[in-house]
């Protein structure tokens, strides 16, 4: 396929995708937030904004949480501190871990008995019967959520994938420190009005690729690396020097690699696929893609 400039400028990938499912997990979220006494809000650390599902704070109320920025392997530390501190200034505490290998997981705990110290000493002493901390963990797709109730638990307790929606139903898991966790399915909002929000769900495979014009989202997400991380994107594809336009670096990165087709012609397809792949398996470099917003009055909270 020719790509011309034309044509990426008018293009839209009009990402608007809300399930069926979708919409039940919500209601399964505010039909079983009486039955907890914490909410894990879990967030991808390279996206933290674009991650948070924004009717989360309406359905959680004044009820306590705890943000996790899971991913925080893939992020340089100064990018998290300044995640932390936003969320400081909010009054939540908000910590960076690995699902994966567990980093962070015991100041998950410790910092739910902290949240809830003051509830359940007031639980005990109306005299009822002794029970271990309920919390419920909510996120988008494809953030970690089986991966940090299997930390959790200590346990392969969960099915886990590289895919949304491979988490299903509701169950209830014991995991360390006398404690019960609620797990619910990732839930996105209805209509995706913000379309750079989209993206970077989409660039980090929040939303399934099989839905999306792969070739254009290969094409923005090196627009957005061009744009924040450049030294990155060409000591990873030993360019020079990124080019005047997206286009023509993708094109460099397309010549560099050898993604040439038998009629001479770039592959676009598998130039932006490796592209996608390399920067979601954190090949192109520890790059979170946005900083900490005040959208109330449109700065950069420092």
């Amino acid at each position: 396929m020719s790509y011309n400039e034309e044509y990426l400028k008018d293009d839209n990938l009009n990402i608007n995708w809300y399930p069926g499912h979708m919409k039940k997990t919500r209601e399964l979220v505010q039909n079983n937030l009486k039955l907890v006494d914490i909410v894990i809000e879990l967030l991808d650390a390279r996206i933290p904004f674009s991650s948070k599902n924004p009717e989360i704070d309406k359905i959680v109320g004044d009820k306590p949480r705890v943000v996790l920025l899971n991913k925080s392997d893939m992020c340089e530390r100064k990018d998290l501190d300044e995640w932390i501190r936003y969320y400081e200034k909010q009054g939540i505490k908000a910590i960076p871990i690995n699902a994966m290998n567990g980093q962070g997981i015991n100041k998950v705990i410790s910092e739910c008995g902290v949240q809830t110290k003051e509830m359940m000493e007031k639980f005990n002493e109306k005299g009822r019967k002794a029970r271990g901390i309920r919390l419920m963990i909510v996120g988008v797709p494809n953030v970690g959520k089986s991966s940090l109730i299997n930390k959790l638990s200590g346990r392969r307790s969960t099915q886990t994938g590289d895919r949304p929606g491979v988490t299903k139903g509701k169950q209830w898991v014991k995991i360390r420190g006398n404690m019960e966790l609620l797990d619910t399915p990732g839930i996105l909002w209805p209509k995706f009005e913000d379309q750079e929000v989209a993206l970077n769900l989409a660039f980090t495979r929040a939303i399934k690729d099989e839905i999306l014009d792969v070739e254009t989202l290969g094409l923005r997400l090196i627009e957005k690396l061009q744009n924040i991380a450049p030294e990155k994107l060409c000591e990873r594809y030993k360019l020079d020097s990124v080019a005047e336009t997206p286009l023509e670096t993708m094109e460099a990165i397309g010549r560099k690699r050898g993604f040439i087709m038998g009629n001479k012609e770039l592959d676009y397809t598998r130039i932006a696929t490796t592209v996608l792949n390399e920067f979601r398996d954190g090949k192109i470099g520890k790059i979170v893609l946005e900083k900490p917003f005040d959208f109330s009055e449109g700065k950069v909270i420092e």
